[in-house]
């Protein structure tokens, strides 16, 4: 199962989103989704998050609050995220290579182009404390079944 992080970085009630669209035969082309990426081989959930961001976005992450564990099954594919959010980090934005970076109100994120899970997570992401632990299970990248096992 591959592993990867995802952190929602918030400011003034925002939240920090790439709109990717400059790489060709992205799984992801024209969706709006946080920053994240991969772990690679030997690296801790929490060194891949901080090079992420760096890497992604440019800033520094100072400090994060772990947050759920997602798993997202796709036909044939399996992928466990470690999701995270952050309101300390520090720099500047620079030039993403994966797409566009913006700061998107929360009252705004469910109007822009999503995956379905994100719809099921990002409420309670930014509407409770509570840890989050889901099975997103689609087939031919439709959302069929949300599987909620999170903490109360």
């Amino acid at each position: 199962m591959d592993e990867t992080v995802l952190i929602y970085l918030e400011r003034d009630g925002s939240y920090l989103m790439l709109y990717r669209n400059k790489r060709e035969n992205d799984l992801n082309q024209g969706k709006y989704v946080g920053i994240g990426g991969h772990l690679e081989k030997g690296e801790t959930k929490e060194a891949a998050l901080i090079r992420e961001v760096r890497e992604e976005t440019g800033l520094i992450l100072r400090d994060f609050k772990y947050r759920g564990d997602l798993v997202f099954i796709n036909d044939d594919y399996q992928e466990i995220m470690y999701l995270y959010t952050s309101d300390n980090f520090s720099g500047s934005l620079k030039e993403c290579d994966e797409g566009e970076l913006m700061w998107v109100k929360k009252d705004n994120l469910l109007s822009l182009n999503l995956w379905e899970g994100d719809r099921v997570f990002l409420p309670l992401l930014m509407n409770t404390d509570k840890f989050l632990k889901m099975k997103l299970i689609y087939s031919k990248d439709q959302l069929v079944q949300v599987i909620d096992e999170s903490e109360e």
